[in-house]
C-alpha cells in the first residue's frame, strides 16, 4: 500500500493486485503495532537507516491524516548485571542510526517510570509508540486510490513471463496483465513470486523462512504507561518477549518466535510454560492471567543457523530482469520503515530511469 501510494504520485497506471479479499491479512495485520525506533539494527544497513527515516515519516503520516496513535516511548530492560552491556550496545548503535532522545537509567530511575517492573537498569527509548496498523493502511489505500491507483483484492499471481521490455503476469482468473515494471511486495510469498520472474533463490541466498510467535493478553495488569521490552534474543531471530500496550491502554505480550513450514495461526499451548517464564523476568505475572491473544507470521531470511540478514530491496537489471523490483525478507522494522521502504523504491526506479 506504502509503495503502490508512493508511486502512484507520478504513475497514472499503476495496478495493485492482492491474493487476499482486503489488504493486510497477515504480516501487516498481525504483529505488535510498535512505532520503532532503529537502535538494535546494523549501521548502514536498510533496516537502520530505513527505520530511523521512517519513524518520523510515519508519526507525520498520522498526524496529519488524524489516524490514532501514541508516542508512549519503550523501556528496555536490563535483568541482571551482564545485561547493561546489551544496553549499551544498543545505546551505540541508536546513536550512531539518529535515534533521538535515549537516556541510560538507573533501577531507580527505571522504576520511578514503572514501578511493578524487575530490572538492574534500563534504557529508555521516547520515539517508540504505537498504532492503528488498519486505520494507517486503509489511509494508504484510500489516498493509493484517490491518486489514481487501481486496487484488485482476489488476484493470486501464477505466472511471470518476461517479452523483450514487457513482463506478462497471469493470474488463477484467468487475466493477463502486460506491463513495463513489477513491483513484488508480497510478504510472506515474495520469495515465490520472485522465483516466478525468474530469479534463483538459492544462488540468490534469497528464500524466506517463516517464524511464527504467539500473543498473550492480560487483564489483570493496570497502569502501565510504556511499552516494555527484554534485551533481544542474541541469534537476532526476535526481540524478545515483550510487553505492549494497545491504544486503549490494554497490555498483551508477546511474541514468542519458531519457525514453521505453513501458514496456520492456531495457539500451540506446548510454548505456554517458556512463555510464562520469559515475561517473569522482568514483571510477576502469574500464569493464570495469560490468555491467548493472536499470533502472526514473519517472513524472514534469517534461518534459524544464520546470523543478521538485512532487507533485499533491489532493482533487479543485473539479474536480467529490467524492471522488476523485489522486496524480500521484510519483517519488523517493516511496518516502521514502510513509507521510508516507499521512498528507497520509488528512488531506485528514477535512478534506473536516469
Amino acid at each position: 500500500m506504502a509503495v503502490a501510494r508512493e508511486l502512484a504520485q507520478d504513475d497514472p497506471d499503476l495496478v495493485l493486485v492482492d491474493k487476499e479479499p482486503s489488504f493486510g491479512r497477515h504480516t501487516s495485520s498481525r504483529n505488535s503495532e510498535v512505532i520503532h525506533a532503529g537502535h538494535y539494527y546494523q549501521p548502514g544497513s536498510l533496516k537502520a537507516r530505513l527505520c530511523a527515516e521512517g519513524n518520523s515519516l510515519l508519526y507525520n503520516f498520522l498526524e496529519s491524516n488524524a489516524l490514532p496513535h501514541k508516542k508512549t516511548g519503550k523501556i528496555i530492560v536490563a535483568t541482571n548485571e551482564a545485561e547493561i552491556s546489551v544496553l549499551n550496545k544498543y545505546m551505540e548503535l541508536g546513536t550512531i542510526n539518529g535515534v533521538p532522545d535515549m537516556r541510560m537509567m538507573s533501577k531507580a530511575e527505571t522504576q520511578a517510570l514503572e514501578p511493578r517492573v524487575k530490572c538492574v537498569a534500563g534504557l529508555h527509548l521516547p520515539s517508540t509508540g504505537i498504532f492503528d496498523t488498519h486505520a494507517f493502511m486503509q489511509c494508504l489505500e484510500q489516498q493509493a486510490e484517490k491518486l489514481g491507483a487501481f486496487v484488485v483484492y482476489g488476484m493470486e499471481v501464477t505466472q511471470i513471463q518476461k517479452q523483450a521490455d514487457r513482463y506478462l503476469v497471469s493470474f488463477t482468473n484467468g487475466d493477463v496483465f502486460e506491463c513495463e515494471q513489477v513491483l513484488n511486495c508480497a510478504g510472506l510469498w515474495a520469495d515465490q513470486v520472485a522465483q516466478m520472474a525468474g530469479i534463483d533463490l538459492q544462488s540468490s541466498s534469497l528464500k524466506q523462512h517463516w517464524c511464527k510467535g504467539e500473543y498473550y493478553k492480560s487483564t489483570k495488569i493496570k497502569d502501565i504507561k510504556h511499552l516494555i521490552y527484554p534485551v533481544a534474543d542474541p541469534a537476532g531471530i526476535f526481540l524478545g518477549i515483550h510487553l505492549t500496550l494497545n491504544l486503549n491502554g490494554e497490555v498483551r505480550f508477546g511474541p514468542n518466535a519458531f519457525y514453521v513450514d505453513r501458514i496456520d495461526y492456531q495457539f500451540e499451548d506446548k510454548y505456554l510454560e517458556d512463555f510464562h517464564v520469559s515475561v517473569n523476568r522482568y514483571l510477576d505475572v502469574p500464569l493464570v492471567d495469560l490468555e491467548p491473544d493472536d499470533t502472526g507470521i514473519r517472513a524472514k531470511l534469517q534461518g534459524p543457523e544464520d546470523g543478521f540478514r538485512d532487507f533485499y530491496i533491489q532493482e533487479e537489471s543485473s539479474h536480467g530482469l529490467c524492471g522488476l523490483v523485489n522486496l524480500i525478507g521484510i519483517e519488523s522494522p517493516g511496518l516502521t520503515a514502510s513509507l521510508a521502504i516507499a521512498r528507497h523504491v520509488a528512488a531506485l526506479l528514477k535512478l534506473k530511469r536516469d
